[in-house]
């Protein structure tokens, strides 16, 4: 029971968010009934294949997940189901959790390499404009 408790408590930071001044669930944690926390359903509200593809991946990449796959409910739908069992004493909301910040370590490192080639494009055009008067 406590141990259900902590992995609540653990997901509850992105449980909600904020919608034109209404709480609206972004994910919920989804167990079948007599199943251990090992095997889990994650659904992903307002989210695609960009968000559950990448996902997968990096979740995949932990050797002690056995199972991590996805589907969209429906094509008219925008949600996923993430489901991912894992092996061991490890619980499934960890490895989710450590997916969802490898997934966006990534991100900002694409987007500060993005800026960097701004930057330095900018720079260098800036120079060859000074460099013909």
């Amino acid at each position: 029971m406590e141990e259900d408790q902590e992995l609540e408590r653990k997901i509850s930071g992105l449980k909600t968010s904020m919608t034109e001044g209404k709480r609206k669930t972004a994910l919920e944690m989804v167990q079948a009934a007599g199943t251990d926390r090992h095997y889990v359903t994650f659904v992903l509200h307002k989210e695609d294949h960009t968000l559950g593809n990448s996902l997968r991946y990096l979740i995949m990449k932990n050797p002690e997940v056995e199972f991590c796959g996805y589907t969209r409910t429906h094509p008219s739908e925008s949600k996923i189901n993430l489901r991912i069992q894992t092996q061991g004493a490890l619980p499934a909301v960890e490895p989710f959790q450590r997916g969802l910040n490898e997934l966006m370590n990534v991100c900002q490192h694409v987007l500060d390499k993005f800026e960097a080639s701004i930057k330095n494009y900018k720079d260098q055009k800036a120079s060859r404009n000074e460099s013909t008067f």
